[in-house]
């Protein structure tokens, strides 16, 4: 079979579905990457996938420009003409889901994270709630990487309910993302967040928590290890992440193709998110055996069993952040490596990505009809 894949960025299909794309090409399948073109699309090719520019604004928010995507996606498909489609993010989401429906070709879509729609209540966001309700009427499946998310759009009658289910994020692989082969607690302590320098991520109540900690304990390290994105007013100014970084509240790593090794080097991952799908980089910290604190929203708390991996606090808050983190830094030597080994075993047990790989190749024999399996 050919199989589309199609995201708002070819960083997104190399990081976050690779292992997927490999699964696929193991079972003698084409796959084909439709995204805008970045730095990652001829590492997509160099991994044995075809590579399909389609530029789109990740972040753009004008509907009636937007529509104008679905020209661009329907030449796309009628030009590849796969037997089936994979589809992330918002806008391949809504306006791919129209496009294939025009094609002719099946759909499996993903809807990882409800992004600022969701969160801030406007014009904007009822009429991408409103293109969701007409768009989900086509696909064969409806992939939500937690329950919340699947609830909402079921409450908001955006899509029938017996076309969905309930994945763990893009999953991760347990074997590539291993814990270190000896406990070492870092001298002084480490904290890390792994994100991308948005609002809504909670990057200015890390920063709250920071100043009320370093206060206390002015050697602990507070790190930030992400891009700096400046689109629209989601993103948080370098000017400001610069002087946080001056002034002492946050050491800023820049960025890093080896996410793994900064991880290994903090005690604890911190992700202070008003929402998510199921956090990448908190999966990939508890693989990696880190204790973890994060919000109490959809998708985070998924990731968390307060008390037993780490901790989860307020959202909004980083005086409860600040507590929560200060309770990680006074566990001992001992508490803080269990707390980490059963970051391990949730990985293990519930986020491995072989769960995941199994059920796309199953809602790919039911779209199609056609046996998909892949070699194990």
């Amino acid at each position: 079979m050919r199989v589309a894949i199609v995201i708002n960025k070819s960083w997104n299909i190399f990081n976050f579905r690779l292992s997927l794309v490999k699964a696929l090409l193991a079972a003698g399948h084409e796959v084909v990457a439709i995204a805008p073109e970045d730095a990652y699309s001829a590492r997509l090719v160099a991994e044995g996938c075809r590579f399909v520019p389609l530029p789109m604004e990740s972040k753009g928010t004008n509907p009636l420009k937007d529509l104008l995507l679905v020209r661009k996606f329907l030449k796309a498909y009628k030009t590849v003409k796969p037997d089936v489609i994979l589809q992330y993010t918002i806008k391949p989401n809504i306006y791919g889901s129209v496009a294939a429906k025009l094609a002719g070709i099946p759909t499996i879509n993903n809807v990882s994270g409800l992004g600022t729609v969701f969160i801030v209540q406007n014009l904007v966001s009822k009429i991408a709630m409103a293109l969701y309700r007409f768009s989900f009427q086509f696909p064969a499946k409806v992939f939500f990487q937690n329950s919340d998310d699947k609830e909402l759009f079921l409450e908001r009658k955006l899509v029938r309910e017996s076309i969905t289910e309930v994945i763990p994020g893009s999953g991760i692989n347990t074997q590539r993302y291993l814990p270190a082969p000896t406990f070492k607690r870092q001298e002084p302590f480490v904290f890390l967040m792994v994100s991308r320098a948005l609002y809504e991520k909670g990057l200015v109540e890390y920063v709250e928590a920071s100043k009320i900690l370093k206060a206390k304990y002015p050697q602990i390290r507070i790190q930030l290890l992400g891009a700096i994105d400046e689109e629209g007013n989601i993103g948080i100014k370098r000017v400001l992440v610069e002087q946080w970084a001056k002034e002492g509240w946050l050491e800023y790593l820049g960025t890093s193709d080896d996410v793994a090794s900064v991880v290994h080097g903090a005690d604890c991952v911190v992700l202070p998110s008003y929402r998510e799908g199921t956090p990448r980089t908190l999966l990939e910290a508890s693989a990696m055996a880190k204790p973890i604190v994060a919000t109490n929203v959809p998708g985070c708390k998924e990731t968390v069993i307060d008390g037993y991996n780490g901790y989860l606090c307020d959202v909004k808050s980083g005086a409860d952040l600040a507590a929560k983190m200060e309770q990680v830094y006074h566990l001992s030597d001992a508490a803080l490596q269990t707390m980490g080994q059963n970051s391990r075993r949730l990985a293990e047990e519930k986020f491995d990505e072989k769960f995941v790989i199994d059920r796309y190749f199953r809602a790919i024999e039911g779209a199609t009809g056609k046996v998909a399996r892949h070699i194990n």
